[in-house]
């Protein structure tokens, strides 16, 4: 066995010895709420999705229950998860499948990335999590432990996404099975040891396999990723005021209302502009609402 194969074997026996207990993780979880978890940990904290994510399969249990309702429901149920837009692409998504796949979410890769919002971490997910599939995931979490394990640097720098799935592929085992654990382990091991500002060493499965370790720990110097501006005060702010205020009324809300969501009349414009673009939000007489279809 290979150096790098011995660390993805490593790491499947960390995991598969005791990780935390996410519902996507419970065996037999259906594929349809392991893509709805996918989209929804896009930008959102674990401990905010678990009882949303739940909410949400208990309104729409499989795709054609949710490609049934308006897009504008779906957004109004996405409530703060962020990002709304992700709700918009999950309804389409659902749409997709229900139509070309029997509403059966599928398991192939290049399927999963026809999906409107699917991108490839999300495909290989859903293909290796819910399906059992040998295909390397590949998060910021793992990324971070790529670079330090195996490139030995202290951050992954800006995503190199073709050369980091294929460094994974080297970690995976044979076994479909194992290279599951392995690709759930070293996610986990980037989540809750590996972490970006105070890892954990002591606890690591790989403390004796970690080429950034073995060099010292040498301080990081190369590009840096790019940073998310601060959310105060921005446009998605702003948009997520006008968003708030569509949620929370079944009937159109009239344009003064609006008008009055935010001091800076340059701005609010531009961002009801934006949602309007996106297909977040519809004129509607003299005011806005949610998508209607």
């Amino acid at each position: 066995m290979g150096a790098d194969a011995a660390i993805g074997e490593r790491v499947a026996a960390w995991f598969a010895s005791g990780h935390r207990p996410l519902p996507w993780r419970a065996p037999g979880y259906p594929a349809w709420g392991v893509l709805v978890s996918e989209f929804m940990l896009q930008q959102t904290p674990v401990a905010r999705v678990i009882p949303r994510l739940a909410e949400w399969l208990a309104r729409w249990p499989a795709p054609a229950d949710l490609a049934a309702v308006p897009a504008g429901e779906a957004v109004r149920a996405w409530d703060r998860l962020g990002y709304p837009r992700r709700a918009l692409n999950l309804h389409a998504a659902s749409v997709a499948i229900t139509e070309r796949h029997g509403g059966i979410v599928p398991s192939d890769v290049d399927a999963l990335l026809a999906l409107p919002g699917v991108g490839p971490y999300t495909a290989r997910a859903v293909a290796a999590f819910a399906y059992g599939i040998r295909v390397p995931v590949v998060d910021v979490n793992v990324r971070r432990v790529l670079a330090r394990a195996v490139r030995g640097v202290g951050e992954p720098g800006p995503a190199r996404t073709n050369e980091e799935l294929a460094v994974m592929e080297t970690l995976l085992p044979a076994d479909p099975e194992r290279a599951r654990l392995a690709n759930a382990g070293v996610m986990e091991l980037g989540q809750t040891v590996c972490t970006a500002r105070t890892p954990d060493c002591a606890r690591c499965p790989l403390v004796d396999h970690c080429a950034w370790r073995d060099a010292g720990y040498p301080a990081y110097t190369g590009p840096a990723a790019p940073r998310q501006k601060p959310y105060a005060g921005s446009d998605r702010e702003v948009r997520g005021r006008i968003l708030r205020e569509l949620r929370a009324s079944e009937l159109p809300v009239p344009a003064a209302r609006i008008a009055g969501l935010w001091p800076d009349d340059a701005q609010r414009d531009r961002s009801l502009a934006g949602l309007l673009a996106d297909g977040l939000v519809e004129a509607a007489g003299d005011g806005y609402a949610l998508p209607s279809s």
